[in-house]
């Protein structure tokens, strides 16, 4: 969450970092500020609120050939204000800091650097880092920030800049995200890679507990005992226009029109002569016969998908799984054997609690396989193997298109430890891979529902409560579906598993009541048609989903939208795409920032 951008070169700095931050709003933030070098004096400038005031406040403000860094914060520690905004500085005003994570022993520190004669004036943890570096310097900035960021506890990527060293940038990280740019007598840091892309392709990526040090033409990396450090440096694909909106309206929606697109480049990579290939996550034969019992661990919408996974691994591969939510896993004492295979997924692959529990996981001996989307992340770098999702940049902080490559990356890896462990035979096995292989096609198709269902939306936006109901795969559907809706439309909305809907919840069904009736497995379909019936008969309005030709007829529900006919096991690949345009034009109408839902980051790298 937040958003760091810094810049050394020859550039008009404020500019650079406007537009790094305007690049990182997707991540969440309630103020924003900079700090430059100008004229020898290191000047702050910062406000509550939306990034365009901090624009305007900076109008005719320039600094060239200078070094400077910007922030965007999100508030954990103090409400958002003038004050508790970044960038923070020392009591002499002579050195800056921009932060992202927790500082967990900030306490402690503040009261001893209070001691010390330092004075606060914001309720931040981030305060005690400029007076901790600014305790420790003694002329040299690389040795104070060494020793300061030494006796930080919890999560950390800073920015530091001094007047009294106009020509240096320090960053330093650990369980944040941080990434260093490599331009031409210019460089450059950045919560995320999108900031750096209009001005290079060529980034390093810093582990826990580096810092380094930035010149106009040099850049240097040191671990936390102060060794120089060799870093490959790593070329940007993708174009930067892909992390534009393109001519849509929202980030959003255009993300969910590219679902065909990442899906088959997910798949198709990996398909061939038949077969899935697999080789790059190291699973075999002998892995899977041994493999008695399979984790999988996520936050979220990522949890979601590791849903579906339990679903589809234990019915193709026959093998056990248990879906754990991150934060929960890692503050309990979970039973993992050595070499026991654990499935982690991440669309950013820097989720705190993700990564804390899969180097708990790894701690016990667990063989780490990572879904995650993006390339160098921690979590990529940390486990034993990574199917990449190949979504590409995801803007809006409510994930859609990442969501469908992770399904389909958990598509893949059930097939392949299901012909592995000889689950199914060859015949079935061709089968459901060229089934799999229709579904990005068959998306197009999906797509061509929005119009039906921004009628629908026009019409019940203003509901107050909404419920979502399935049964199998149609429930963990409705999770995903559920959480979609209330993220970014603030509609508060539940799934149930419709069966269970007589204990207790049809207590809620009254007149007008919106439920979301998901009906796409066939050997279930007549029990969830019995469900809809039963909040019918209690006045719900009732929106369905479900299969061409099923069976299911055509007075049942009020709205119904059909999909091509698939496999039941591949139901969610396609369904969940109507459930993202359905959220997405309820918090249309609804007048909400659909990119940038309030008090939601994309990356939450803080507990």
């Amino acid at each position: 969450m937040c958003g760091i951008v810094g810049y050394i070169g020859g550039r008009d700095v404020v500019p650079v970092l406007l537009g790094g931050l305007s690049k990182l709003e997707y991540r969440g933030y309630d103020s924003a500020g900079i700090a430059v070098v100008k004229s020898g004096r290191l000047e702050i400038h910062k406000t509550k609120g939306r990034l365009s005031k901090l624009q305007d406040i900076l109008k005719g403000f320039a600094a060239s050939d200078t070094v400077g860094i910007g922030h965007t914060r999100w508030a954990t520690h103090g409400e958002p204000s003038y004050e508790n905004s970044h960038p923070h500085a020392n009591c002499a005003g002579d050195i800056a800091v921009v932060h992202n994570g927790i500082i967990e022993n900030y306490m402690k520190l503040k009261q001893w650097l209070i001691e010390q004669g330092a004075k606060f004036i914001s309720q931040t943890d981030t305060e005690v880092v400029a007076h901790l570096i600014n305790h420790f310097y003694v002329g040299d900035l690389l040795d104070a920030v060494t020793k300061a960021v030494a006796h930080l506890e919890g999560s950390y990527a800073l920015g530091v800049v001094s007047d009294k060293h106009p020509d240096t940038l320090i960053a330093a990280r650990k369980d944040s995200p941080l990434v260093v740019g490599i331009g031409d007598g210019e460089n450059l840091i950045a919560s995320d890679i999108p900031a750096l892309l209009e001005y290079t392709r060529d980034v390093y990526f810093l582990n826990d507990k580096e810092i380094a040090v930035l010149g106009k033409d040099a850049i240097t990396i040191y671990d936390e005992y102060g060794q120089t450090q060799q870093r490959e440096s790593y070329h940007v694909e993708w174009d930067v226009s892909q992390a534009e909106k393109g001519g849509y309206e929202h980030f959003m929606i255009k993300e969910i029109h590219e679902e065909p697109r990442v899906m088959a480049d997910t798949f198709f990579p990996r398909y061939r002569d038949g077969m899935i290939d697999l080789c790059e996550i190291g699973i075999d034969k002998q892995t899977v016969e041994n493999t008695k019992k399979i984790n999988i661990i996520a936050c979220g919408t990522a949890y979601h998908a590791g849903m579906v996974g339990k679903y589809i691994i234990e019915e193709l591969a026959r093998i056990p799984v248990e879906v754990e939510v991150a934060s929960e896993f890692r503050y309990r004492q979970p039973i993992i054997d050595p070499g026991q295979l654990v499935i982690i997924i991440s669309q950013s692959g820097e989720t705190a609690d993700t990564l804390a529990a899969m180097r708990e996981a790894k701690k016990r001996g667990a063989k780490i396989v990572a879904v995650v989307n993006v390339v160098g992340s921690t979590i990529s770098r940390e486990a034993d193997a990574v199917l990449y999702t190949h979504a590409g940049p995801e803007i809006a902080v409510a994930s859609t298109k990442a969501y469908n490559t992770q399904l389909m990356a958990i598509y893949m890896i059930a097939l392949e430890l299901a012909r592995l462990s000889d689950t199914i035979d060859a015949a079935e096995y061709t089968r459901l891979v060229i089934g799999l292989s229709s579904v990005p096609a068959l998306m197009n198709d999906i797509l061509k529902t929005k119009e039906q269902l921004q009628k629908f939306a026009c019409c019940n936006f203003s509901q107050s409560s909404v419920f979502f109901i399935g049964r199998g795969l149609d429930y963990v559907l409705s999770m995903e579906a559920s959480l979609k809706l209330k993220e970014i439309s603030y509609i508060h909305s539940e799934a149930y598993a419709a069966g269970e809907l007589k204990h207790g919840t049809i207590a809620l069904i009254e007149e007008g009541t919106l439920v979301v009736a998901i009906a796409t497995q066939q050997k279930l379909l007549e029990k969830t048609v019995s469900n809809i019936k039963e909040v019918k008969a209690r006045g719900a309005r009732v929106l369905a989903v479900c299969f061409e030709g099923c069976g299911v007829p055509d007075d049942v529900a009020d709205e119904t939208v059909y999909l091509p006919k698939v496999d039941d096991v591949f139901a969610p690949l396609l369904a969940v795409t109507p459930m993202q345009l359905f959220a997405y034009y309820m918090a249309v109408e609804k007048g909400c920032d659909v990119d940038k839902p309030r008090n939601l980051a994309k990356s939450v790298t803080v507990e």
